[in-house]
């Protein structure tokens, strides 16, 4: 028979402990506020390329002559005086190398190549850069890139570059083809798309070279955007404990289930109340991590509900704390256990990872950790303090024990 532990002794400890910690985290939003990342406040974000250019174009003609890159191969697009309009294909099935390609696009007329790099790379890898503009000139080379062993850089190396700025950066794409994403924060209202990018192209050139940096794709998000992604990060947030609230008055009683919803809240701010005071960033990686607490917190509390709801019908005691006691000490190492092999997941990738994963995992952590506590003490202790002038009777479900029936045994004579 497994030992009742006194669990309602620690009841208004813990409640006391757990409200001075959200009022600290409350004196934390006030002094330092929430550091809202990219999603949620207007900016940058950047994919860049970091690569050596393999081929240089300048055209000295009369027409006009741009390049467009495809899935399939190079368009080379000629208009204007002097020229018939027509589109030029170069497909990468035809130019399998950056040599073969680069031969191709010497045979339109008025165009010069120069080959830099990488002869026997494939030419399907080759890209361009989207900041300068794609119209062939005499005075301005435009230039072709493709990945290289020559110029390997990883995750870190470009977090080291632009370490001195305000940004995110986030790996994308495979080894053969990688690129990273550059979240930046506008400082102010003030502050301008083109202000940002020369922010970051200039930290990248001064680490990886002029000519070795390549911008994908810019995108802006601008104020309204980012309050409007906020305004409905708040509403799912909402929404999310409103069901929750449904199900489980649905499933128990009306004091269960608002014991259950305090403890989603208390999870909430206490995160909040580390994001506050540790300034960790809160994207909608951040929010991610809030939401899973809430599915882990909520499952942890119904099973000791559950467990309450079956000890009320078969426990004999007059008061409702020790109902409470037998539920907490039956699923106590069920609570222990579930949280910590969670954590095992958790911190692995807390170690392991880096960026916004690892702020995932840092967050997830510390919800965790709450979301066992407020389990087993801030919901159960709501409930004990609901049902304090409990009485066996008001159990309409108890089964009481039965009585022994006499037998008369009755004989003639």
């Amino acid at each position: 028979m497994k030992t009742v532990k006194n669990f309602s002794k620690a009841f208004l400890p813990c409640a006391i402990v757990s409200a001075l910690i959200i009022v600290f985290g409350i004196v934390g939003f006030c002094v330092k506020g929430i550091n809202f990342g990219i999603d949620f406040e207007p900016g940058l974000i950047e994919e860049v390329r970091v690569a050596p250019p393999a081929i240089e174009l300048t055209y000295s003609g009369s027409a006009n002559v741009s390049i467009e890159n495809s899935n399939t191969g190079i368009d080379v697009v000629v208009s204007g005086t002097g020229a018939e309009n027509e589109t030029l294909t170069f497909t990468y099935g035809q130019n399998p190398t950056v040599k073969d390609m680069a031969s191709a696009l010497e045979s339109i007329e008025g165009v010069s190549v120069k080959l830099l790099s990488s002869a026997d790379a494939d030419s399907y890898g080759l890209f361009a850069n989207s900041a300068v503009t794609a119209r062939l000139s005499s005075d301005v080379p435009y230039r072709l890139y493709v990945q290289s062993d020559a110029l390997v850089t990883t995750i870190d190396g470009v977090r080291e570059a632009v370490k001195e700025l305000d940004v995110a950066v986030k790996a994308l794409g495979t080894e053969e083809s990688r690129s990273y994403q550059i979240r930046a924060k506008a400082a102010d209202e003030s502050a301008t798309n083109q202000a940002l990018q020369d922010g970051i192209n200039g930290a990248l050139k001064a680490s990886f070279g002029e000519e070795n940096v390549a911008i994908i794709k810019t995108d802006f998000v601008g104020s309204t955007f980012s309050s409007s992604l906020a305004f409905k990060s708040v509403l799912l947030a909402l929404l999310t404990i409103l069901l929750i609230w449904v199900y489980a008055t649905v499933r128990f009683h009306w004091d269960f289930a608002l014991g259950a919803i305090i403890a989603l809240l208390h999870d909430c701010l206490i995160m909040f109340t580390f994001i506050s005071w540790t300034q960790i960033e809160f994207s909608t990686t951040t929010l991610a991590a809030v939401l899973t607490i809430f599915g882990y917190s909520i499952n942890a509390t119904v099973v000791i509900l559950d467990r309450v709801r079956g000890n009320m019908k078969t426990v004999e005691t007059k008061k409702f704390t020790d109902i409470l006691n037998k539920s907490l000490s039956d699923t106590l190492s069920r609570s222990v256990i579930t949280t910590i092999t969670t954590l095992f997941a958790s911190i692995s990738l807390l170690v392991f990872t880096s960026g916004a994963i690892e702020t995932f995992a840092i967050v997830l952590t510390v919800g965790l950790i709450s979301g066992c506590y407020s389990s087993m003490f801030i919901s159960s202790g709501f409930v004990a303090f609901v049902r304090r002038n409990w009485e066996p009777g008001e159990n309409a479900n108890r089964v009481r024990p039965r009585k022994e029936t006499a037998h008369v045994i009755s004989s003639s004579n």
